[in-house]
């Protein structure tokens, strides 16, 4: 399976001074098609060492998983195919079920969340609900069987994928007024998610009042339909640190990372007020991404949250150490043949390895040349 090297160029970013001394060298390693459709999501799985070197892809009406292999080699394990043709998959997550067995959830443009056997390479469930398209799913790591779905239909839903329950739906009026496009769990605190959209916010929410619900729905053996799902309306934090789309989120720690289309990653941190849900944002530093102005581009970070790897919409890969101050450009990585849009990118666990999906259908594997420190400096 292993491609032929392909000459990249690691010089800095065009008109941004570039501080830091750190830098890392990448060498791509392997190129494939993942198929003849868009490839929208990517992404390794960090909820089992034992799978640790596994990643999944999701574009048209197909699932597939992978195996990185040692010397730059990509093995195909598997692959799901969608009974609906017309289906485009926009993402997948990892996920597990009670005896920890591993699951993948994936959904796209008809709403319907397919969970996936791993083990017998069968589909176990569709969950049905959302009103349209899903934009993002992202599985909470302490409890891998609950994941949550943000939607064109302007909601949040949390599921528990062994119970095939709607546990929760975020949405009303407090919630978003357009599409949601990302969202993601607190890495330590169970009860707050993080979501952003077309809406041009970033919101909040906090689900410690209605947890009974999500340990209820552990047990729950009556029909899904009859689950008594509970609306949360209100989230505890609304902010506008973008004057665009906002289409990817995710903690670091405490603080949030947030993309938007106007060519830059911004690090930040809420100021929670004791009353209202209009809270003040501390902008911390900001990582810039040239031509990264369409949306629908979401960025990776390895488990450490030490290397940050996003693409733009020429094919190229800025990756940046998100925990430097000032901000550090690691590496820019551009191969010929790469010229697509990148819709997604996958750091491994330990930051070795990039990963890419492009709008062409392709996957690219980057290795880091020598070791890669993971060490994490994270003080929240």
């Amino acid at each position: 399976m292993a491609g032929k090297s392909i000459p990249f160029g690691n010089e800095p970013l065009e008109g941004i001074p570039v501080v830091g001394k750190k830098k890392r060298d990448y060498k791509v390693c392997n190129r494939m098609a993942g198929g003849k459709r868009p490839l929208y999501a990517i992404t390794f799985n960090f909820l089992d060492s034992r799978f640790f070197n596994f990643f999944a892809t999701a574009g048209g009406n197909r699932i597939t998983v992978y195996e990185c292999l040692p010397g730059g080699a990509v093995g195909v394990l598997q692959a799901y195919v969608d009974e609906d043709k017309d289906e485009s998959f926009y993402t997948v997550s990892w996920a597990s079920d009670n005896a920890g067995s591993p699951l993948l959830v994936a959904s796209g443009s008809n709403g319907v969340i397919r969970i996936i056997d791993c083990s017998t390479e069968a589909l176990l469930k569709s969950l049905v609900g959302h009103g349209d398209s899903v934009n993002e799913l992202r599985t909470q790591a302490m409890k891998p069987c609950l994941v949550v779905s943000a939607s064109k239909d302007e909601s949040l839903r949390i599921w528990n994928v062994v119970t095939n329950v709607c546990v929760l739906i975020l949405a009303g009026a407090g919630g978003h007024r357009n599409e949601v496009l990302s969202v993601d769990f607190h890495p330590s605190d169970q009860y707050q998610i993080a979501s952003c959209g077309m809406d041009n916010t970033i919101k909040i929410w906090n689900i410690k009042d209605f947890w009974v619900y999500v340990e209820k729905s552990f047990t729950w053996t009556g029909s899904t339909s009859t689950f008594p799902t509970k609306y949360v309306q209100f989230p505890v934090f609304n902010a506008s640190v973008h004057s665009n789309y906002v289409d990817c989120t995710r903690w670091l720690g405490d603080l949030i990372l947030s993309k938007s289309v106007d060519n830059e990653i911004v690090l930040w941190e809420p100021m929670f007020k004791e009353h209202g849900t209009e809270g003040v944002v501390d902008i911390l530093q900001k990582y810039p991404v040239p031509e990264c102005d369409i949306w629908f581009i979401k960025f990776s970070c390895d488990f450490a949250f030490s290397t940050l790897a996003v693409g733009n919409r020429e094919g190229k890969i800025y990756v940046w150490e998100p925990q430097s101050s000032p901000p550090n450009l690691l590496a820019k990585l551009c191969a010929s043949g790469c010229k697509s849009p990148i819709r997604q990118t996958a750091t491994s666990y330990d930051g070795s390895i990039i990963l890419c999906c492009c709008e062409d259908g392709m996957i690219w594997r980057w290795d880091a040349v020598g070791p890669v420190s993971n060490t994490s400096l994270l003080n929240h």
